[in-house]
């Protein structure tokens, strides 16, 4: 057997490059590029904003796994996500896509499963935007 220094530090101690089973949420939510940082994503955990399968938790180490169910805020709207794998790093944002499906989309209308925007039903395009009823000077009435 190699010594802890000379030990591959990507690989197992069997010498495999397989993936854990299972993962520190805090990492795994850095690894999907959900936190800028991992502190950030320690801290939410911290503070119990994070839910898994239900449950809430306060401990950033808890382990996750593939097919586990986090429930999370994210640009203010309360999303569910299915973790589908677990990773190896903080990659590019393909890579991090990859290791977890948004469930069905926010039931407030606001943002689809691919993380678009959508428009609220019943407003038109600027329909929207606040318009005042006093007329700015240094223009033609209409």
């Amino acid at each position: 057997m190699t010594s802890p220094q000379t030990r591959n530090p990507g690989k197992h101690s069997d010498g495999t490059d397989a993936l854990p089973e299972a993962i520190r949420l805090d990492k795994w939510l850095w690894h999907a590029r959900f936190f800028k940082t991992r502190g950030l994503a320690s801290r939410e955990v911290s503070g119990g904003h994070v839910r898994v399968n239900g449950q809430r938790t306060t401990r950033p180490a808890r382990p996750v796994r593939p097919g586990d169910t986090l429930t999370l805020r994210l640009a203010g709207a309360v999303r569910v996500v299915h973790i589908r794998a677990l990773g190896d790093r903080r990659g590019p944002a393909t890579e991090a896509r990859a290791l977890y499906a948004f469930a069905e989309p926010a039931s407030d209308g606001q943002s689809a499963a691919d993380g678009s925007v959508r428009p609220r039903p019943g407003l038109n395009a600027g329909e929207d935007r606040i318009t005042s009823s006093v007329p700015q000077t240094g223009r033609p009435d209409p």
